[in-house]
């Protein structure tokens, strides 16, 4: 138990050092994501969290992804910027969060012996499609993980793992912020970005 206890430190505090430096559009946040993901692979499959495993596999590659979509030449000039989806196509996510999130429930209770099968199932599933908006510089990547990380607080308080939960709870009101952060900076750019529409505009009419 202390050798699990003294990972799963080491887990959170790489976890904090990832989060904190997600909301400033640090690079660096992705190395903390590698090594936070990669301990907690082998701390939920201790305890019987499969999903949740399995997930920090995912997380792990998209650790790798995310580093690759902020640092790679092709978003050199500019770096990548902020986004904003459309209300249709949350929709469409959030619908396939739920699917996803029923079938792989009815597995996990039929085919092991997974504790809360469904909301480990949801905060899962929920999970990777919000990394992938993280990679991408989704703006409302930070909404979904305020339910992500409310519900896994009581996942994790359930299998005894509280210095996660705690963890959690501080994610919880770090996405809140890292919301506004994001949402400020994107506002600043989409002025930036009409402004010089305009002046080209302008440009080319004086011509």
């Amino acid at each position: 138990m202390l050798a699990w206890l003294s990972l799963e430190t080491l887990a959170v505090l790489c976890a904090i050092a990832y989060l904190f430096l997600a909301m400033r559009e640090n690079i660096y946040c992705w190395h903390f994501a590698f090594f936070s993901t990669a301990l907690y692979v082998w701390i939920f499959q201790d305890v019987n969290l499969y999903m949740e495993s399995a997930l920090n596999i995912y997380y792990v590659l998209m650790a790798l992804y995310g580093w690759f979509c902020w640092s790679t030449s092709k978003f050199a000039a500019e770096g990548l910027k902020i986004k904003s989806w459309t209300l249709n196509l949350h929709i469409k996510v959030v619908s396939l969060i739920c699917l996803l999130t029923a079938v792989s429930g009815v597995l996990l209770s039929i085919n092991t012996s997974a504790r809360l099968p469904y909301l480990d199932s949801l905060t899962t599933w929920g999970s990777v499609i919000t990394t992938f908006m993280v990679a991408r510089k989704v703006l409302e990547n930070w909404l979904y993980w305020v339910v992500i990380n409310s519900l896994s607080i009581f996942l994790y308080v359930d299998r005894e793992l509280y210095q996660t939960a705690v963890l959690f709870a501080m994610y919880t009101a770090l996405s809140v912020a890292g919301y506004f952060q994001w949402r400020s900076i994107y506002q600043r750019e989409s002025k930036q970005h009409s402004s010089a529409d305009a002046v080209s505009v302008a440009e080319l009419e004086s011509h």
